[in-house]
């Protein structure tokens, strides 16, 4: 039995969007170098029932160069790179290196405690742990054995 499914156009461009997001991600991922991409700073997340752990490569930037915010739960890292000077007479024949401002913001799903952030800074990677709020974390709920009413007969 065949089931007859109405046509949706805009469905239709909608798979079309992705896949040519999907293309042009494809295409430029290996392009910029892997710690900026264009003037946006590249972040890892990841979650747990307690917390959030954002990690950002920085290389080659101090530790007081660079800003942590965080709004609304909304995380946002900035630093700037200063362009490299070049010495009196000399002429660029290749330069690939990242230079200005960089920039990340993201809104993360559950509030933080911003007074418990912990931020280390190592070997070129920011680390920030980010500690959820209580009321949002799991609650593990313990089952008493009650005691069985007896019927009055």
């Amino acid at each position: 039995m065949s089931n007859i499914v109405r046509w949706n156009p805009f469905r239709e461009m909608a798979e079309m969007q992705r896949a040519l997001d999907r293309m042009f991600e494809d295409t430029w991922r290996g392009a910029w170098p892997t710690a900026f991409a264009g003037n946006t700073l590249t972040l890892d997340v990841i979650e747990t029932d307690t917390s959030y752990t954002a990690s950002v490569a920085v290389p080659g930037i101090d530790a007081d160069q660079i800003s942590v915010k965080m709004h609304d739960d909304t995380l946002t890292i900035s630093t700037e790179l200063p362009q490299p000077a070049l010495p009196e007479n000399a002429r660029v024949l290749i330069q690939e290196r990242p230079y200005g401002q960089f920039t990340r913001s993201v809104k993360l799903p559950q509030p933080v405690q911003t007074d418990k952030v912990e931020a280390t800074y190592e070997n070129g990677v920011l680390t920030l742990v980010l500690p959820k709020m209580p009321e949002v974390q799991p609650k593990q709920i313990n089952v008493k054995v009650g005691k069985l009413l007896k019927s009055q007969n």
